[in-house]
């Protein structure tokens, strides 16, 4: 399972030197932008903090110069309330500004999150069918935490210490311009370090993100199949490959923890060389009476109240950097086309003329589009291929052709692999064919929106999948609105009453993550209740009855041809028992329909549909 970690669609990150940082973190504004008068506010309250800090050198330079020099003790009290209180007020102020920030970037972060989660939402089965749900993971919590940190704090402080290291520049070149071109000899070498720095950790941080999301999916792959973990005995192999995962991401993180201390070792030794360099030359100059000790004083004030604004560039740029690599990130989903979202160069919903087709849909032949279809479910000359398949493979499905009529019931026979459960998936618009067209009720799949074609077709998957709620709430997720009523019918349906009554707290009871707390039976019961509970136009089966017993199968059956009788549906079969719930019958073989007609008359005339039914085909499960 640790295999499927592995994305085969992330960016490499060798290619990231080509990525501007600030390009990236443009994209946050649409995001931002709702709280920019506060993120103003708070970057001008932090210029204003680090401007007073600038301040205080020039009243040392005062107090050494002038009362202390002429030994008067009250103007030595008043510099040094005066220097009480510019403390105080940059303190004030710097807090000031984290308060500014704190809640309105925790709704930025939400907001972002809430974005991700109704896009993912929106996006194609084809993309999950690509994306490990780690990734997806944690693009939604590691990353946008990185993304609300960069706004709290680097985006402000680059812009702060910015402006304090230029004011304190020309403070220092103002204050003695011979040592302030020492002070300042550092800032192009520096410069020229901060680009390298900048490339490296950028790659650095998009490998380590990209394998804490494999981690992630290791996790979370191993915590849903922990039952298939210890029922094979595969505790070893995962924790060998859950610790070969991690200590593959120690090594990134090391690296750019070696990374960080060589910036950071520059940084802070460059400074340190000019401000000693200006300490020996400035104190010579004092002793020969070339310069005040005050301004002496000042000057060194200034040049070490600049050490914290240039030795933060390093560990700024770093976050700055993983910033915009979580940006990147998260845009790389945001960036998927979701569903009725036009491409780029598409026309907007609404603008699309009579013979454009939708975003996604294979162009229609004229004739097709204007030909009344008759009524019931009706797939005309449909062809598929996924994807991600290679260009020169067959489609899986190719040139069906099949209609269901109005209020009859098609059973859909098959071997494994010649894609049943892919055919039952286009009615549902969970996939969009590559040619041909599908018709409800005469009306052409590709123009209905999707929220209506799941309002007139329901399906029951082939894996019954559940979620974290109650027995009721994952029913009545099968139809917006439905109520109590509709339940116990639903429940009864599926013969699920018995059991959900039994439960505990009954129908309000906790089914557990993946219903992993009910057998594989009692999951397929509720799953087929969800699908029937809204009472649909057309019902898509992927063989519903797989997992039940034969007593509660013959108890389902009789109740469920009651369902049918008022819905037009397909049901994959695998079973004659499934089989004898449908009108007729249709054999899917090597990606068409082969044959369709009365499950005796098959069962006659073809010997492929005989070897099926009797279970000695490969299709027989």
């Amino acid at each position: 399972m640790a295999d499927t970690a592995q994305m085969t669609n992330r960016t490499d990150p060798t290619d990231l030197s080509q990525h501007s940082t600030v390009r990236s973190l443009l994209r946050l504004w649409p995001f931002a932008r709702p709280v920019r008068a506060r993120l103003f506010t708070a970057a001008f309250v932090g210029v204003l903090a680090s401007c007073i800090g600038l301040v205080i050198p020039l009243v040392l330079k005062w107090l050494v110069d002038g009362p202390v020099a002429a030994r008067d003790p009250g103007g030595v009290w008043l510099g040094g309330g005066y220097l009480l209180l510019l403390g105080l007020a940059e303190a004030l102020l710097f807090g000031l500004r984290r308060r500014l920030v704190a809640r309105p970037l925790a709704g930025v972060e939400a907001a972002m999150r809430e974005a991700l989660y109704r896009h993912v939402q929106r996006l194609p089965v084809a993309f999950h069918d690509r994306w490990p749900s780690g990734q997806l993971l944690s693009r939604g919590t590691t990353d946008l935490q990185l993304v609300r940190l960069f706004l709290a704090f680097p985006l402000t402080f680059l812009l702060v210490n910015g402006v304090t290291i230029l004011v304190g520049a020309v403070l220092l070149l103002a204050q003695r311009w011979s040592l302030g071109l020492v002070v300042l000899a550092p800032v192009l070498p520096l410069m020229v370090l901060c680009s390298v720095f900048e490339a490296k950790y950028g790659r650095a941080a998009r490998r380590t993100q990209d394998q804490l999301g494999d981690l992630t999916t290791v996790v979370e792959e191993s915590v849903l199949g922990i039952r298939v973990i210890k029922g094979f005995g595969r505790h070893r192999s995962q924790a060998a490959a859950f610790r070969k995962l991690t200590r593959a991401l120690r090594t990134s993180e090391l690296r750019k923890a070696r990374l960080l201390a060589w910036i950071w070792g520059c940084i802070t030794t460059l400074p340190e060389l000019a401000i000693g360099g200006a300490l020996v030359l400035g104190t010579l100059q004092v002793a020969e009476g070339a310069l005040s000790a005050g301004t002496l004083v000042a000057f060194l004030s200034t040049a070490l109240a600049l050490r914290w604004p240039v030795e933060s560039i390093g560990f700024l740029l770093a976050m700055s950097k993983e910033a915009a690599t979580a940006t990147d990130r998260y845009f790389e989903v945001m960036d998927e086309p979701g569903v009725g979202e036009p491409a780029v160069g598409e026309p907007a919903v609404g603008e699309r003329t009579a013979d454009a087709p939708t975003v996604g849909e294979p162009a229609r032949d004229a004739a097709a589009v204007d030909a009344p279809a008759p009524g019931g479910l009706v797939f005309s000359g449909v062809q598929f291929r996924y994807p991600d398949a290679p260009p020169d493979s067959p489609p899986l499905l190719r040139d069906i052709t099949l209609h269901i009529r109005p209020g009859e019931t098609m059973a859909l026979v098959g071997a494994t692999g010649s894609g049943k459960t892919t055919l039952t998936a286009l009615v549902p618009r969970l996939y969009d064919p590559t040619a041909g067209r599908i018709s409800l009720d005469g009306r052409d799949l590709a123009t209905l929106g999707r929220d209506e074609v799941r309002a007139l077709v329901a399906v029951a998957f082939e894996e019954p999948t559940l979620f974290s709620a109650t027995a009721a709430e994952n029913v009545l997720m099968g139809a917006e609105g439905a109520q109590e009523a509709d339940l116990r019918r639903a429940l009864a349906v599926a013969q699920a009453d018995g059991f959900v009554d039994a439960l505990p707290e009954g129908a309000a009871t906790q089914v557990g993550e993946q219903g992993l707390s009910l057998s594989g039976g009692q999951r397929q019961r509720l799953a087929l209740a969800r699908a029937v509970v809204g009472r649909p136009r057309f019902l898509i089966l992927d063989d519903p009855l797989s997992a039940l017993d034969v007593h509660t199968e013959a108890l389902v059956e009789a109740a469920l041809r009651q369902v049918l009788a008022t819905t037009t549906a397909l049901v994959v079969a695998h079973r004659p028992s499934t089989v004898l719930l449908a009108d007729r019958v249709a054999l899917l073989s090597g990606g068409r329909i082969t044959a369709v007609g009365s499950h005796h008359q098959l069962l006659r005339d073809h010997p492929e549909y005989a070897t099926l039914m009797s279970g000695e085909g490969e299709g027989a499960r």
